[in-house]
């Protein structure tokens, strides 16, 4: 049985995530704030969190803060609706996704189902399949992965990312395609979510020696992950 922390203020939307996820079949754990929710955590770790940005004692970010400080499991924001602030800063921290509020349970679920899904996938991989590519090591058998021999903390979706391009160095690979692959759903016209994925990734692995980005844009097309040969 999947564990979902739900950490969130509003008792009626709280009470239909509750009711609809245990209906689904999910353990359901719940939070009033911030600070309740990490206490929660400390004493039994979840599969995935739902976090709620306006929050008393301690807000979403925060907590997404030093939830990320410890832990590299699935987080998915709940933000107000057409708050773009919100949501790119969510990302930024380090947020799996988001969703505005007011939403379908249904479609929370699908976007809990995909996340998890690609973290199954993940561990299911071949244990013996490392990816060693200019300086970065991704280790399926334990999903870490190393810069320059040293550790670096990914989200679900930033290794997920990774590897995609890691499978396919030197080819551009479609904002459509990496969105599918790595966040399970279908590129829409206003979701910067992978934008802000890709973002977050580049700060973490770093230039190449000679300066040069080792994940490219690719104007209007989408990203392609650069070797040293190439970038030379």
């Amino acid at each position: 049985m999947v564990k979902l922390l739900l950490a969130d203020d509003d008792a009626r939307l709280s009470d239909l995530i509750k009711e609809y996820f245990t209906g689904e079949g999910y353990d359901v754990t719940h939070a009033w704030n911030g600070r309740e929710a990490l206490e929660l955590m400390a004493a039994d770790m979840p599969d995935i969190v739902i976090l709620d940005v306006m929050m008393p004692e301690l807000d979403g970010f925060e907590t997404l803060k030093q939830i990320r400080n410890k832990s590299a499991v699935p987080v998915i924001m709940l933000t107000a609706k057409g708050d773009d602030i919100d949501r790119i800063l969510g990302l930024e921290m380090g947020a799996d996704d988001y969703l505005s509020k007011p939403f379908n349970p249904r479609e929370l679920l699908a976007r809990i189902k995909a996340i998890l899904r690609r973290a199954s996938q993940e561990r299911e991989g071949d244990p013996t399949a490392d990816i060693e590519l200019s300086g970065v090591l991704l280790r399926r058998k334990d999903r870490t992965v190393y810069l320059d021999g040293e550790l670096i903390e990914l989200t679900t979706s930033e290794y997920t990312l990774l590897e995609c391009m890691l499978m396919a160095p030197g080819q551009v690979l479609t904002k459509q395609e990496l969105s599918e692959k790595a966040l399970g759903r279908k590129l829409t016209m206003y979701d910067r979510s992978l934008d802000m994925h890709i973002s977050n990734l580049r700060k973490k692995i770093g230039n190449l020696e000679k300066g040069d980005p080792r994940i490219k844009t690719v104007r209007g097309v989408g990203y392609i992950f650069v070797s040293d040969e190439q970038g030379a």
